[in-house]
């Protein structure tokens, strides 16, 4: 018993830091993520969730980490202008529907949810009915509805041309991927692939479909890809170029 071995104890979990910044705007709060592998201080904005982090070491002092982001606050303020406005679901905004720009046209009183129709000029739009409170909540609920089926239409796809099978399928609104599978084949999807050209959804669906034959993105796992989505370059390209904008898309 004299020698018994002590562990010690966990270290506690360390307290949300925050660094305020003040901007042309306003007061900004910098989150701070410590983290046990960063060697140096990274500063981040996030296009999706329209914030800032400050990624640190563990033994950083956070009135260096605070000097930091005071001397980059020119850095901030450009790439936070660069950042795409926020388009609200409401009468009149533009949002793309399988990659086609439709308006939406609020019909208080129509019956119904949301249907998709050309307007009275003949242009694409997504008629909502009902009282202006639940418009962005019918016009979100739609898109999701339509992302579900286009992508478990997809999934049943290249699960048959892959000959695989695959759980669950569920639907999120993830900044940092568009997809993922599990070790049970459970896959996830970002309902917002429903704002993005059908062979964006295909594409994904065909990645995490492979999945379920390669847990990995190694040469097989593209060579399967490929052999399923040829277009897989093209998609990517577009995600490259448009994937974050999708995020601008409803929200307060």
């Amino acid at each position: 018993m004299l020698f018994r071995r002590h562990d010690p104890k966990p270290p506690a979990p360390r307290a949300a830091e925050w660094i305020e910044l003040m901007l042309d705007d306003g007061l900004l709060r910098v989150a701070v993520r410590r983290h046990p592998q960063a060697q140096r201080l990274t500063l981040r904005v996030r296009a999706a969730a329209r914030d800032v982090t400050l990624t640190a070491p563990p033994h950083v002092p956070l009135a260096f980490a605070r000097d930091f982001v005071h001397r980059h606050r020119e850095w901030v303020r450009v790439r936070l202008v660069r950042l795409p406005e926020k388009v609200l679901f409401e009468p009149g905004a533009l949002i793309p529907l399988h990659g086609t720009p439709h308006r939406i046209v609020h019909c208080p009183q129509a019956r119904g949810t949301v249907w998709a129709a050309p307007d009275a000029d003949g242009h694409p739009a997504l008629h909502v009915a009902g009282e202006a409170p639940h418009l962005a909540r019918r016009v979100q609920d739609y898109l999701k509805r339509e992302a579900r089926q286009a992508l478990a239409a997809a999934v049943k796809h290249y699960t048959g041309a892959l000959k695989v099978e695959v759980g669950r399928i569920t639907l999120r609104d993830t900044a940092s991927r568009w997809g993922s599978c599990s070790a049970r084949g459970d896959l996830s999807f970002s309902w917002r692939l429903i704002m993005a050209p059908p062979f964006v959804q295909n594409y994904l669906a065909a990645h995490e479909v492979a999945h379920r034959l390669e847990m990995n993105h190694g040469p097989r796992f593209w060579r399967l890809v490929e052999q399923v989505c040829p277009h897989r370059r093209e998609a990517e390209a577009w995600l490259r170029r448009h994937g974050s904008d999708l995020h601008r898309y409803g929200g307060e």
